[in-house]
């Protein structure tokens, strides 16, 4: 069973003024719910999970876009750091597909996938899925599917973020940093709208910058 950090649904989280936050969004935002260092923490603890499991390995691994990109990079970054400076390495070749399943701040049931032409190049080979954050669970079992189809060696999936949502499906990833509760998260390249990206800590979205940011 994957360990995990758990935020409790009553974690109230850090006033702004602790942390910096870019100005132009002072105004959106609740609170800080996970500061950038203890991001970077758990990402480096995942990484050695990665590492000790999978050592040895030629590992693809697979960033899902757009959300995922900063994660998948610290990530890689790491799992380079204790390639460089452990007996067991792995070696590794990335790949980039981009899901697509929100409208505005709610989660679809449609499930849009881009570039899943591509995904014939797994073929045979050890995957590793790197998310943001997993939800409903719906949106990377239809990738799980979709990547059983091209049959992979094997696959395994990492996510910063997997949320507590009576909304679930069960599943859950084989490594993850954090359970959070079943709020709306911007920051760490977790968006609303495309906004947000750009915010260093993972924080709570106000509904004032809900009504703002909508399409």
């Amino acid at each position: 069973m994957a360990s995990f950090l758990q935020i409790s649904d009553d974690e109230k989280g850090h006033e702004l003024g602790l942390f910096c936050v870019p100005k132009h969004y002072e105004d959106d935002l609740d609170r800080v719910i996970i500061p950038h260092g203890l991001i970077m923490d758990r990402t480096e603890r995942l990484a050695r999970d990665i590492i000790r499991d999978m050592g040895g390995h030629h590992i693809v691994a697979l960033c899902v876009l757009k959300g995922g990109y900063k994660f998948f990079a610290d990530l890689l970054d790491y799992i380079k750091a204790l390639n460089q400076n452990n007996d067991k390495s792995v070696p590794l070749t990335v790949d980039f597909i981009r899901l697509k399943s929100y409208s505005n701040d709610q989660s679809t049931n449609q499930v849009k996938v881009i570039g899943g032409d591509e995904l014939s190049a797994l073929t045979g080979k050890n995957v590793l899925i790197v998310e943001d954050i997993v939800e409903t669970g719906k949106t990377m079992e239809t990738l799980l599917s979709l990547l059983n189809d091209y049959h992979p060696k094997m696959v395994k999936v990492v996510s910063l973020l997997v949320k507590r949502t009576p909304r679930s499906s069960g599943y859950r990833p084989d490594y993850y940093g954090f359970e959070v509760p079943d709020k709306f998260l911007v920051g760490y390249a977790l968006d609303y709208n495309e906004y947000f990206r750009d915010l260093s800590h993972i924080c709570i979205l106000s509904e004032h910058a809900k009504e703002k940011y909508k399409v």
